[in-house]
């Protein structure tokens, strides 16, 4: 049993290293070419409503399309490269929590019967509302330790 479960767990990792390490190149390269930049200018007006700073888009929209397992070692790259706030750090994971991986569970549940248009608006607006919301409390929260 214990072998199985050390096979099993060697060929996960090498299942995400397959995958994560050839994203990783790829990220180089588009951070070289400023193609990240152009991402994360993009997505600014959407990170800007729950409060975030620009940079933060390039993180929440690899998180919503590739997911959180797949996705973890990109956002933390870029978290760490940016310097991004522990506060819009928040709110990316507040996001993905309702919507990561949004296109390959969407395939997953319309494979099953189920509507992918709605379940991919629901999901994303449950997820923007959801982190819209907890922007505004955290704001107020921020507010309250300044004003102690």
């Amino acid at each position: 049993m214990l072998k199985e479960a050390a096979v099993g767990s060697l060929l996960s990792v090498k299942q995400i290293a397959v995958i994560v390490i050839p994203i990783m190149i790829a990220m180089e390269f588009l951070k070289d070419l400023g193609v990240l930049d152009r991402i994360a200018g993009f997505f600014s007006p959407l990170v800007r409503v729950f409060g975030m700073r620009k940079e933060s888009g390039f993180p929440l929209v690899i998180g919503i399309i590739i997911g959180l397992s797949y996705g973890a070692g990109v956002i933390f790259r870029t978290a760490r490269e940016n310097r991004l706030p522990r506060r819009d750090l928040y709110l990316i994971t507040y996001f993905l929590v309702a919507a990561h991986a949004v296109f390959e569970d969407t395939a997953i549940f319309a494979a099953l019967g189920v509507s992918s248009a709605l379940l991919l608006t629901t999901r994303l607006l449950v997820a923007a509302m959801f982190t819209f919301l907890a922007s505004k409390l955290m704001r107020h929260e921020l507010e309250k330790e300044v004003n102690l």
